[in-house]
């Protein structure tokens, strides 16, 4: 069963660091790419955001009847597939599952420019993504109070 309670709370989450990310956002590619403050920043608000996203994902697909998703790409296209996201921003928005293990593993220096450009695209396709699911849970869990 959807808890609406951990959607929402995680939801909640995402939106604060999601201001965060607005405000750097404002900033010139080269006003972020001058100082390492900001992209530590940002790296550290991004893996946080998706990390919760990826964890929403897990629980709709799961409550939905699905085995859990094999990788956390598959999360964001498996949360398309059960038709909580339409399915080309499902496979669009999937991308970030990667950033997300760039940023955690450290496989190599990211270029901050790209970390820039990774906030301009989360700005833009997180509050999609959370009126999505917000209507999709809306729409699935079972009413609280007798409502």
């Amino acid at each position: 069963m959807i808890d609406p309670e951990l959607v929402t709370r995680k939801a909640t989450l995402i939106t604060k660091d999601l201001r965060a990310l607005a405000d750097l956002a404002r900033m010139s590619k080269s006003e972020f790419v001058a100082g390492q403050t900001q992209e530590v920043l940002a790296e550290r608000y991004l893996e946080r955001a998706i990390g919760r996203m990826i964890d929403v994902n897990y629980h709709l697909v799961t409550e939905a009847g699905e085995p859990p998703p094999s990788d956390y790409f598959q999360s964001f296209t498996d949360l398309a597939r059960i038709g909580a996201l339409p399915a080309e921003f499902g496979r669009e928005i999937a991308a970030c599952a990667g950033l997300r293990n760039r940023l955690v593993h450290q496989y190599d220096e990211i270029d901050p420019s790209r970390i820039y450009d990774s906030v301009l695209v989360a700005v833009r396709d997180i509050p999609e993504y959370l009126r999505h699911v917000d209507e999709y849970v809306r729409t699935r869990a079972p009413a609280v109070d007798g409502r």
